[in-house]
């Protein structure tokens, strides 16, 4: 009796599959689904969609590789209100003009973000003093395009976009399921990324004619047809696109070697085709292999949309700082303006906007500017304690940070100095966020100022990396001599040379030993990684034939050590020193400087708060209280610039480094309790750049803020005795 009505893609499953269970199994799997919808129903959730979508993720087979998180309602209603309230000139009484708006969604899985963006444009209208259920038809029929690979994800969308108004008919749909891999040609298809192609008609699966018509109309179709996608029409297009990387084989043990290819029982021929197909259409695009598929996706948002039209995008946190998304932030600071940047400052899953993604992610919203225009290379960044909590909270929250941008009340930049932010209150007593204006053309570096509690400490980070001292509280900033490390130290070989056949590599590790011809510090082992000294974890030995290449690589050889993969929870050093020179793997490698005496200093640095500050500022903070740092962005770490200190002051530097060779210190978190990193800031900030107590007093308060920022303590509990130091 449904199929004679409606909803045919969703009850027709249904009802295939209640026909082959036995009768007396039926009763009881109907029993429990009846019972379970009263206890859905009595738990007030009023939302099907979020419901639908939450066990739709929960099911798809091949989601590690598609990498497909459902974007939740709070989110998707955050994103929507603020994408549409961008679009710039458009009559929204006028449902006529309404209808000529195009709207796509390339990975639209199952349509959280087109129904937000259907909600946000209904409302509009009904604002204006309009009907929203005279626009229905020519939504679905005109505006809202949505892409996915995965028919079942189209039928949900397709289903939840006509239930809005379930008493309005209408025609086909732009709702398309891409083709993907293997073709009946032997062609290979990559899905929406096929829209990267310069034609503007692209040949489509479509499934939604005739099937999501609210009549009487009944089967379900698919037919190959072909639509007009062209370049540069559309007026918004918003993604959460997949996230996987083609380039990480975290699956190489099953033989998987294109993890982004892999759905569907792809052959290996067919993973390797289908990642060519992606290499040629995505030449010369804002796409990195370690950025993944996501930045595949952006560049597609890229060439779709119009000048003066809008993109929104749920991305990994790394697009906001990752050294592989640079391109990326290139495109966003040169092609648009009114650029926001949302993120969360918490932690596991309270630091993302999409369901069981397990990392922060953040939501960008810009407009692409028009042909006689230019960008202001800035962007407004948003720091929100929490998710919003309920749609009311997520549409208020977009309301209260559009009241701030529209009205140029922009409020603090990161530039002011260290006065924090401007809140962005929904009452007079409930903030849910701060607000920073900030530069965005260091694209190479990233944009540090996302996912920050305290956005002085944000301020203060950028004034250091630019030779200044500007402390909370303090009046003024004083000159420091700060520069990137490539100007002061160069960064040691990659471990991929050492070891690794296909690199030539002219080593193979070995146990360590105290007395190794080729000591290598490679692994972490937190617990003896506390003291400024740290021994070797491996020793190299030289491979028959290799060695003259032996001796080129040894030549790098240092004694510091950066750490480039930080957690700040459980590990305490920043930079470690070798006793005698060594070589250094992933996590730590070697910097070498021409002058020895550096070593010392640059340890000292590395581990005091200021030191600490500045890697954390420059790092990628996508894990809860792991910071990790690019051999691409470390060259332009920002250092103290050991060429400007005196013979007496690098005299003095080694002197204090040796007072702490026997010292343990805390892990990082805890720097603002420990002891021991107290007295190291002392006697970098006093004794060897010379500043005095109040100075002192200054960064140690920093101190205290940084170690209250959710990126660095990971929601990891405090010891009972973990008492501030000064």
């Amino acid at each position: 009796q449904i199929l004679n009505i409606n909803y045919w893609p969703i009850f027709a499953i249904g009802k295939d599959l209640l026909s082959q269970i036995p009768a007396l199994d039926a009763k009881e799997i109907l029993g429990v689904l009846e019972y379970t919808v009263g206890e859905i129903n009595s738990a007030g959730i009023d939302n099907a969609h979020d419901l639908t979508g939450r066990v739709f993720q929960r099911l798809i087979s091949d989601r590690k590789y598609l990498a497909t998180f459902y974007t939740l309602p709070t989110s998707a209603a955050l994103l929507a209100r603020l994408a549409v309230s961008k679009m710039d000139g458009i009559d929204w009484s006028d449902a006529n003009a309404i209808g000529n708006l195009r709207v796509a969604d390339f990975a639209c899985g199952t349509g959280a973000l087109l129904s937000a963006v259907y909600e946000q444009i209904a409302a509009r209208h009904e604002n204006a003093g309009g009907d929203a259920a005279d626009l229905h038809r020519d939504l679905l029929e005109n505006v809202l395009h949505g892409c996915d690979v995965m028919p079942s994800a189209i039928h949900i969308t397709g289903s939840t976009l006509a239930g809005i108004q379930p008493g309005k008919d209408f025609g086909k749909s732009r709702l398309y399921t891409m083709p993907y891999g293997r073709q009946s040609d032997n062609s290979v298809k990559i899905g929406s990324l096929e829209l990267l192609q310069s034609s503007a008609v692209v040949s489509l699966f479509n499934t939604s004619d005739p099937a999501y018509r609210t009549g009487s109309l009944g089967e379900e179709t698919a037919a190959q047809v072909n639509v007009d996608v062209s370049d540069a029409t559309f007026d918004l297009v918003i993604m959460n696109p997949p996230f996987t990387s083609n380039t990480k084989h975290y699956d190489a043990d099953d033989g998987v070697q294109n993890a982004a290819f892999a759905a569907f029982n792809a052959s290996q021929s067919d993973q390797d085709s289908m990642a060519s197909q992606l290499r040629k259409k995505t030449a010369n695009t804002c796409y990195h292999g370690h950025a993944g598929m996501a930045s595949a996706f952006a560049a597609l948002a890229d060439k779709k949309v119009k000048p003066g039209g809008i993109v929104a995008f749920v991305l990994p946190f790394t697009a906001i700082n990752g050294a592989s998304w640079a391109k990326f932030r290139e495109l966003i600071a040169g092609k648009y303006k009114d650029v926001t940047v949302i993120s969360i400052a918490a932690n596991g899953k309270d630091m993302s906007f999409s369901s069981d993604t397990g990392m922060a992610e953040c939501l960008l919203v810009a407009r692409r500017i028009a042909e006689d225009e230019t960008p202001d290379h800035r962007a407004r960044f948003v720091s929100m304690p929490q998710r919003p909590v309920s749609l009311i909270a997520a549409l208020e929250s977009a309301k209260a940070t559009l009241n701030i941008t529209e009205n140029r009340e922009w409020g603090r930049q990161l530039e002011d100095g260290p006065y924090g932010g401007t809140p962005i209150h929904i009452s007079k007593k409930y903030a849910v966020g701060e607000m920073l204006d900030a530069p965005i053309d260091g694209y190479e570096s990233g944009w540090g100022a996302a996912r920050i509690r305290d956005y002085a400490v944000a301020q203060t980070a950028h004034y250091l990396s630019i030779g200044k001292l500007w402390l909370p509280a303090q009046p003024q900033a004083l000159e420091l001599p700060i520069a990137p490390l490539k100007e002061i130290g160069k960064l040691g070989v990659h471990d991929s040379m050492l070891t690794m056949k296909s690199h030539n590599g002219p080593f193979k590790k070995d146990s360590p030993s105290d007395n190794a011809t080729y000591p290598y510090l490679h692994n972490h082992n937190a617990p003896k990684e506390t003291k400024l000294i740290c021994a070797p974890d491996f020793q190299l030995r030289v491979l028959p034939g290799k060695e003259t290449r032996a001796v080129e690589l040894w030549e790098t050889a240092s004694r510091a050590h950066l750490n480039r993969d930080f957690t700040f929870g459980s590990q305490a050093l920043a930079v470690a020193f070798t006793e005698l020179e060594s070589l250094g793997g992933r996590v730590w490698p070697n910097i070498s400087f021409n002058d020895k005496r550096f070593d010392y200093a640059f340890t000292l640095w590395g581990n005091s708060t200021l030191g600490l500050l500045s890697y954390w500022w420059l790092s990628s903070r996508q894990q809860s209280s792991k910071a990790t740092i690019t051999r691409l962005v470390i060259p332009l770490l920002p250092i103290l610039d050991f060429r400007a200190l005196s013979d007496a002051q690098l005299a003095l530097a080694e002197s204090i480094f040796h007072d702490f060779r026997d010292l343990a210190l805390l892990p990082a978190y805890l720097a603002d309790a420990d002891p021991h990193r107290a007295l190291l800031d002392r006697r970098v900030i006093r004794d060897l750049l010379g500043f005095g107590a109040d100075i002192y007093r200054a960064v140690r308060r920093l101190t205290e803020k940084w170690c209250a920022e959710p990126s660095v303590h990971g929601g990891k509990p405090r010891p009972q005795d973990a008492a501030y130091v000064e």
